[in-house]
């Protein structure tokens, strides 16, 4: 029986009125310490953004995502997050914010495969 690995995630919400409480699921992230894997997968839904936001600039909210998955990649250039440990750059990016883009709650769960897992969470919760 494949081995079962403990992974944490979170939904990545586009919130652009914060007082109005409107979001819509953009991206999820996925971290499995076991596993060393921290990776965010996000889809931008134009029509449906500019539905709910017609005033957003979608080239800089996709910058800001971008740069969260340079993050979790540890890239040289995502500056001095991405060079804090997986575990802090999970948490960094999972904390509670009242920005444009905010995480949900991170929720738990078990896998054999993170990255069909990503992919799952991702179809299932984004697309």
């Amino acid at each position: 029986m494949p081995e079962q690995y403990l992974y944490e995630y979170a939904v990545i919400r586009v919130v652009p009125r914060v007082e109005r409480e409107e979001f819509l699921n953009v991206g999820v992230i996925l971290y499995c310490a076991k596993k060393k894997f921290l990776k965010l997968r996000y889809t931008l839904d134009v029509s449906r953004l500019h539905a709910i936001a017609p005033q957003l600039d979608l080239e800089e909210l996709e910058d800001h995502l971008k740069a969260m998955s340079n993050i979790c990649a540890g890239h040289h250039h995502a500056g001095t997050i991405g060079r804090l440990d997986l575990p802090s750059r999970f948490r960094w990016l999972t904390a509670t914010r009242s920005t444009v883009i905010q995480p949900s709650k991170v929720h738990p769960g078990f896998c054999e495969d993170t990255d069909h897992t990503l992919e799952k969470l991702h179809h299932s919760l984004v697309l």
